[in-house]
């Protein structure tokens, strides 16, 4: 950690903010500190903590994706252009596992990216996570917005009227 306490006059390249990330991972000052990570493209650190509403609708959905197969994946960190943005949930397919497996941060997004949006998001970071993890490679990216119990789906031609995935979201909000 100490060769980032320099002072940055450019943003990191990818390959420095996939480092520094892992770094943090498995930096044991930080393995009681609770809600995600993410690093901007200057390194700079961000947190959010989750409600519990959060982590239930995490599950909820990722128990959604079982029937297609591939992997469910809370917390998906995902190196973008932004940085390295953690998507609440993800689904990746059994290619995108076995090309990718459980490298951290994912240097391509997987096919799906969620973002649960809290009270505290403003539209526009969540609209800017969207387009990162689409031009990162997703084929879709949603927005969930738990409070008015609905979602916005996007794709790379943006927003459409429901996923193109055969997955049930009747009764998530319940």
């Amino acid at each position: 950690m100490g060769a980032m306490a320099e002072i940055i006059e450019q943003p990191l390249t990818p390959q420095a903010l996939a480092a520094r990330y892992r770094e943090l991972c498995d930096d044991p000052r930080y393995a009681l500190w609770q809600g995600k990570f993410e690093i901007d493209v200057w390194g700079g650190i961000t947190m959010s903590p989750a409600s519990n509403l959060h982590g239930v609708l995490q599950m909820r959905l990722g128990q959604r994706f079982a029937p297609l197969g591939g992997q469910a994946i809370a917390e998906a960190s995902i190196l973008t252009r932004l940085g390295v943005t953690v998507a609440d949930v993800a689904w990746a397919s059994t290619e995108f596992m076995h090309a990718h497996g459980t490298e951290t941060p994912f240097t391509q997004a997987p096919e799906i990216c969620i973002e649960i949006a809290s009270p505290s998001n403003s539209r526009k970071a969540l609209r800017e996570k969207v387009d990162a993890y689409l031009a990162a490679g997703a084929r879709e990216a949603w927005i969930t917005f738990p409070q008015t119990k609905r979602f916005e789906v996007y794709g790379p031609g943006g927003e459409m009227a429901q996923t193109r995935l055969d997955v049930d979201l009747a009764s998530l909000f319940d």
